[in-house]
């Protein structure tokens, strides 16, 4: 498959037919930057971002699996996610946004990267297997998914999807969707 500006487009406008929670994305993609940007949010805001992580995986993580990742984020302190957050979105970059979110508990690079495109959804996007999967096959990204991932993986990852979107012609957003459809029609 060749990815052009059509075919992202296309595909885009296809992912609320494999993506049940498309509305409830595209609301917290609108939302979520100024609100952790200012700071004036609660618990469950940011616990959104790791909900999100898992269940958009409708039949590709298990329950229990996601109920186990679910249950070490909230072994966090309110006030912990709030300076992690805070001091993710004055990061300059992947590198300084990670570390600090990685110190909470149940939070890896994986789905640091899920609250980095939350913070900042122009120049972040989530990474998971599936998307590193296509990207390879693409030709975009070398290897097999790394699992889990480290900021070096996902520094690699996050070039690979700027330059495919640059080409492409389409945000890191439009991009993460019509890269999911590839996978649901493959499926």
């Amino acid at each position: 498959m060749e990815l052009t500006a059509d075919t992202i487009e296309e595909l885009v406008a296809e992912y609320p037919e494999y993506q049940p929670f498309s509305t409830v994305e595209d609301e917290h993609v609108d939302l979520l930057p100024e609100t952790f940007a200012s700071g004036d949010y609660g618990w469950r805001d940011a616990e959104w971002v790791v909900q999100w992580y898992g269940r958009r995986f409708l039949s590709g993580m298990p329950n229990a699996d996601r109920r186990e990742l679910e249950a070490a984020y909230d072994e966090n302190e309110y006030e912990a996610v709030h300076d992690a957050i805070g001091a993710a979105v004055e990061a300059e970059d992947a590198d300084g946004m990670l570390s600090s979110l990685t110190e909470l508990a149940g939070v890896d690079v994986a789905i640091g990267s899920a609250f980095c495109q939350f913070i900042d959804p122009d120049r972040y996007v989530v990474i998971d297997s599936r998307q590193w999967g296509v990207l390879r096959d693409l030709g975009e990204l070398d290897g097999d998914y790394p699992d889990p991932p480290s900021v070096d993986d996902y520094e690699t990852y996050l070039s690979a999807y700027r330059a495919l979107a640059e080409r492409c012609e389409c945000s890191l957003w439009e991009l993460y969707r019509a890269l999911w459809v590839t996978v649901e029609r493959d499926a």
